[in-house]
C-alpha cells in the first residue's frame, strides 16, 4: 500500500522540494498552509490534496486532521515546517507579536504532533519530523522570539522521541544550520532544498535498529 505524507506549512522552498520528492516515490501528498491559493501550481504538479490551516490555532489543526481522516486516513509521515521571525531589542519587542512567533514556531508543532500521535499510536507506526534552525541550539542578539520558538521545538522533539520511539513512532528534529536556497547569496553558500528533502526521506526510512532523533545539516563550506 502506498504511503502518504502530510506537510504542514508549505512554501516554494523546502516544503515544495519535499512534496516533489515524496510524490516521485509514489507517496500520496497532502499540503496544509494558511494560504492555499499560492499552492495551486504545486498541487497540480504533485497531484496533492490541499487544506487551509492555521497551525497555531487549536480548532484549525483539529479540523485539518478531521479532513485528512476522510481522505488519506493516518499519514505515514508528517512534517512540520512553519516558523516566523521577529527581531528587536528585548526592551522594544511587542509582546503580542512575540507570542505569535512562539505560537507558530513551537505551539503549532505541539498541536500537530498531538493530533498525529493520537492516530499513529492506534496504527502503531509512523514518522513525525520537525524543521529546526541554527536558533534551535544557539541564541542570537535581538532574535529572542525566534530562539524561544526553536529551542522549544527542539525540546518538544527530544521529549517525543523519548516517549514515542519505544512505541514505533519515529521522531526527527533537523537543525538547518544555514540559509536554504538553490543559489548562493553572494559569497554565502546555501543549503539546497532538494538535498535537505532527500535527507528527510532517508531519515523516514531509517532501519528501526538504528534510529536517530536529530540531524544537523550545513554546507561543506559553512564556517563554524
Amino acid at each position: 500500500m502506498d504511503e502518504s505524507v502530510l506537510i504542514v506549512g508549505v512554501g516554494s522552498g523546502l516544503s515544495a522540494s519535499l512534496a516533489r520528492l515524496c510524490s516521485s516515490k509514489g507517496m500520496k501528498v497532502v499540503l496544509a498552509a494558511r494560504n492555499v491559493e499560492k499552492l495551486e501550481d504545486l498541487k497540480k504538479e504533485v497531484k496533492a490534496e490541499t487544506y487551509k490551516c492555521d497551525s497555531s490555532d487549536i480548532e484549525s489543526v483539529r479540523n485539518l486532521f478531521k479532513e485528512t481522516d476522510k481522505t488519506i486516513g493516518t499519514p505515514n509521515l508528517v512534517i512540520y515546517n512553519p516558523s516566523t521571525r521577529l527581531k528587536g531589542s528585548i526592551t522594544e519587542l511587542d509582546p503580542k507579536k512575540t507570542q505569535e512567533v512562539i505560537n507558530v514556531t513551537c505551539f503549532g508543532a505541539f498541536l500537530v504532533a498531538q493530533e498525529t500521535s493520537k492516530r499513529m499510536l492506534k496504527r502503531k507506526s509512523g514518522t513525525i519530523l520537525f524543521t529546526g534552525a541554527t536558533a534551535s541550539v544557539k541564541g542570537f542578539a535581538n532574535s529572542s522570539p525566534f530562539a524561544i520558538g526553536k529551542f522549544g521545538l527542539r525540546g518538544l522533539a527530544q521529549s517525543l522521541a523519548k516517549e514515542l520511539h519505544p512505541q514505533n513512532i519515529h521522531i526527527g528534529h533537523f537543525v538547518i544550520d544555514g540559509a536554504i536556497g538553490k543559489k548562493p547569496f553572494g559569497d554565502y553558500k546555501t543549503i539546497h532544498p532538494d538535498s535537505i528533502a532527500k535527507t528527510y526521506l532517508d531519515f523516514h526510512n531509517q532501519d528501526k535498529s538504528a534510529w536517530s532523533w536529530e540531524i544537523e545539516l550545513r554546507t561543506s563550506e559553512e564556517k563554524f
